[in-house]
């Protein structure tokens, strides 16, 4: 049975680029951005190669440590126009040669001991730029870990219909942001109705690209703001050890197991929210399973009054606004997650998207996809 009070609170990012792909900074670099921003560790994912070599704790004493770990955005590069960008993680192998084939890529993954998330699936295009979409256009694939519910990097581009909003978005992405794509949440919901385990996550996609404008330069979305903006928090067991190998193991295995929710940090800090299911003689929490019976309470808590909402397989079935948390008792088998929503320069802003919690019965019950 979890205790939720004594769980072990971690705040990360797992899709970050340097120049062994397409970013700007290297990895001595984005760990000092996400030691700037607070982050407890970093996962950089450069396009179609492992960079092995620089995993490990960088900081001092006095600014505190983060763990950099490495993985991999694999993506068939002759694939025109582009779809189908994997995250992989933990593999410690390279997998960039299965790229052609993702269903192939996913079980090379999966064979290897790995995690791996569609990334962006719902990526649009910037029609007058020039920039294309990049979705996840293969969904009759199985066995991936999860989705990249949010993404922060692609959701700007659905603030960028013309020049004047693009320019405004460059400079002040805040005032324009206000939750993942709802498509995504949709594609989402519908796997989990259909009893599929999928694993919701959130990241920056940060790459510190610089642009020009005659002698003037401006580099959007530095690394350090996208550290600031939208996270995933993972639930341990036990705090970081300052172990590469047994703390990576542990983010891994909770990230796996759904223990995590993802967090719009910009909008407020969201540490110490939980996400929990009781019974009379069990309890779980975010990600887990627990058997369908009389008593079965789902109890949410944020670190601040907000909006809650209950969605089950798709449905929001309860709101509470102005509270810091939130009971509902579950009549009903399915896939129940919560989204906090917090007011943010003048506008409701989606804050906390938790991962699920399944409830079974005799007809729903979770499996792998």
């Amino acid at each position: 049975m979890f205790n939720i009070l004594n769980l072990c609170e971690c705040v990360g990012n797992l899709h970050m680029h340097t120049p062994y792909s397409d970013g700007e900074s290297w990895h001595q670099q984005i760990a000092q951005a996400a030691l700037h921003a607070g982050l407890d560790f970093i996962v950089v994912t450069d396009h179609n190669v492992l960079v092995q070599g620089v995993e490990g704790f960088y900081g001092s004493e006095k600014s505190g440590y983060v763990l950099l770990l490495t993985g991999e955005e694999v993506h068939d590069q002759a694939r025109q126009p582009q779809a189908n960008h994997l995250l992989v993680y933990g593999t410690e192998e390279e997998l960039a040669q299965c790229a052609s084939d993702p269903q192939a890529l996913i079980n090379a993954v999966n064979a290897a001991n790995g995690l791996c998330f569609l990334a962006h699936p719902n990526d649009s295009e910037i029609a007058w730029l020039g920039e294309y979409a990049i979705p996840w256009a293969d969904w009759q694939v199985y066995g991936y870990t999860g989705l990249e519910i949010w993404n922060y990097m692609s959701s700007t581009k659905d603030l960028m219909p013309t020049p004047l909003a693009t320019l405004r978005t460059a400079f002040r992405p805040e005032e324009g942001m206000v939750g993942p794509n709802p498509e995504t949440l949709a594609a989402w919901d519908r796997l989990l109705a259909q009893g599929q385990r999928v694993v919701g996550i959130g990241n920056s996609d940060a790459h510190g690209t610089i642009y020009h404008l005659g002698p003037l330069k401006h580099e959007v979305f530095p690394y350090d703001f996208l550290f600031n903006c939208v996270n995933t928090h993972v639930l341990l067991t036990q705090p970081l050890a300052g172990q590469v190998e047994r703390d990576k193991a542990a983010i891994y295995r909770a990230i796996r197991a759904g223990h995590a929710f993802i967090a719009y940090d910009l909008v407020g800090d969201a540490r110490g929210f939980r996400f929990s299911a009781h019974g009379h003689s069990t309890a779980t929490i975010m990600g887990g399973v627990i058997r369908l019976g009389s008593g079965i309470t789902l109890q949410a808590i944020a670190p601040v009054r907000s909006h809650f909402k209950v969605i089950h397989n798709g449905k929001v079935v309860m709101e509470a606004t102005d509270r810091e948390n939130i009971t509902y008792t579950a009549h009903t088998a399915g896939a129940y997650r919560i989204e906090v929503w917090r007011e943010f320069k003048g506008k409701e802003r989606a804050w906390i998207l938790s991962n699920p919690i399944y409830v079974e019965d005799g007809n729903y019950r979770v499996s792998t996809l």
